[in-house]
């Protein structure tokens, strides 16, 4: 458990809508406000596991229920919906000059969203999944923390933080550690101690080349690991919808 955030804004269930309540805490990790934004299944009653949605660069913690309309797919988990920390125009989820917004998504959110959610362990270990840059963070973070993550998805993922680069122009400034750069390379170091993880990637996508590196750089498999490249991303796997 974490040393308590101070302090830590909740939405007012009275004004709640659509099962979404937002937060905003003083993180330690991003050494500024963060923002998360919360769902949980109607009446739920007893442990919630938590699975975590990374967005994209540009966006924030909304793009996941506003423009994805993730709190409707039906999951029967808790769904934290982070900010990447609002660096520049995309943080990476991985610790650098900016902030350790790696810390904030493994320890700060989890605890969030217990605050905000009944049932939440903010100890049990969690499922990722992202978009794109938010694909990149969820992949990385389950190969280089594989006693916090049980679980990750990538959809369309940058697998290197050097394509960064085509989305945010210049990184130099980042100074990213080595060991956070390569999810391939990541993912070979967790060996068998690598959770299961999954991604796949549309064919007209700009990132269908680096995902097809990816798969093939796995290959054989490592345990735990699956990738697919069909013509459309699908949605969330059964494996994330239920955060097992």
């Amino acid at each position: 458990m974490i040393e308590p955030l101070v302090p830590v804004e909740l939405s007012d269930p009275a004004y709640e809508h659509d099962g979404l309540r937002h937060a905003t805490a003083n993180s330690r990790a991003l050494r500024r406000r963060g923002e998360v934004t919360f769902w949980a299944p109607p009446d739920a009653d007893g442990p919630l596991p938590l699975v975590i949605l990374l967005h994209g660069v540009y966006g924030s913690h909304w793009a996941w229920a506003h423009k994805a309309g993730a709190h409707r797919a039906g999951a029967t988990c808790a769904l934290a919906m982070p900010s990447d920390g609002l660096f520049g125009l995309g943080s990476g989820y991985v610790r650098h000059r900016g902030g350790d917004f790696a810390s904030w998504i493994l320890d700060e959110v989890p605890w969030l969203a217990a605050q905000a959610i009944p049932g939440v362990d903010p100890d049990a270990p969690i499922a990722l999944a992202g978009l794109s840059m938010g694909g990149f963070g969820a992949l990385l973070l389950a190969a280089r923390h594989p006693d916090r993550v049980r679980a990750a998805y990538g959809m369309s993922s940058i697998t290197d933080f050097a394509q960064m680069r085509f989305f945010v122009g210049d990184i130099s400034g980042y100074d990213v550690d080595d060991a956070d750069r390569s999810v391939l390379d990541a993912c070979i170091a967790a060996g068998s101690s690598l959770p299961r993880i999954g991604f796949d990637c549309g064919t007209t996508d700009p990132l269908i080349e680096p995902n097809r590196a990816l798969h093939a750089g796995l290959r054989p498999p490592i345990r735990g690991a699956a990738g697919a490249l069909p013509d459309e991303p699908r949605r969330l796997s059964p494996t994330l919808q239920r955060g097992r």
